[in-house]
């Protein structure tokens, strides 16, 4: 994939008024709620473009004015090197309609995602792996702990480890779309790990409960129910992990900057 440099979209859409970062911040979008004086989608947009897979960076947004306004965001968009697409009424609906528009491959990630490095995204992109039409980055439990001992993050937990999303996900072929239409019902549970099995059937809850179901048969049940090949890329940087959800993260990633 990293072959030719990687069409990306940043997901940056409004989850509303009462969102608690915005609230905080007091704006409008949270991806303009300024960590260590930065707004959180220009530190994306920087690590973004340092990263030298990445294509053209696509921002689904409501409001494309506040792209097209601010300073640093316009000249960028002057110069080609980041673009504006619709966002949706969420996560899923905002990439299932760029997959139609931007086709494949697709790199995507988030706004929220204040502390990241070239080097994560380089990472994720050069290790997909051989044969999958979809990847998600995941990192370890242990992984994160080691690298933020401070931090509360929702886990996945199977047999063979526990495990929380690092908001990675590479679409590589046209069948991808498939997962991006149940990614609705994912993220509508994504706070829930034992409500997101539940979506593999039966056999896999009942795995599930008695800790036998691995990382590798949730794949391979989602490629049945999809029919597109799943991959995970276990990422090594516990602070890939780290998002921005609530006031708390707020506060932990300006302790991180500052460090």
């Amino acid at each position: 994939m990293t072959n030719q440099s990687v069409t990306t979209l940043v997901l940056a859409g409004s989850r509303g008024p009462e969102d608690p970062v915005a609230k905080l911040a007091g704006v409008s979008h949270k991806a303009f709620a300024p960590i260590g004086g930065v707004p959180m989608l220009v530190r994306v947009v920087r690590a973004l473009a340092a990263a030298p897979s990445v294509g053209t960076i696509h921002i689904a947004i409501e409001r494309p004015e506040l792209v097209r306004e601010h300073s640093e965001l316009g000249l960028l968009l002057a110069g080609g090197r980041i673009a504006l697409v619709p966002a949706a009424g969420s996560p899923s609906l905002s990439v299932a309609s760029a997959l139609e528009t931007l086709g494949t491959p697709l790199f995507v990630t988030t706004a929220d995602h204040a502390l990241l490095q070239p080097e994560w995204v380089e990472y994720f992109l050069n290790h997909l792996p051989d044969g999958s039409d979809v990847c998600v980055g995941l990192a370890r439990d242990s992984t994160i702990q080691a690298a933020v001992p401070d931090t509360q993050r929702t886990y996945l937990r199977f047999a063979d480890g526990a495990f929380s999303g690092c908001n990675f996900f590479a679409f590589r072929t046209p069948t991808a779309i498939n997962v991006a239409r149940i990614w609705r019902q994912v993220e509508a549970q994504r706070k829930h790990p034992l409500r997101m099995i539940r979506l593999l059937g039966p056999f896999s809850i009942l795995r599930f409960l008695l800790g036998r179901l691995t990382l590798g048969m949730a794949l391979a049940r989602l490629g049945q129910i999809t029919g597109a090949r799943a991959g995970v890329v276990e990422m090594p940087y516990g602070l890939a992990a780290v998002d921005v959800d609530k006031a708390a993260d707020m506060a932990l990633a300006e302790r991180l900057l500052a460090r």
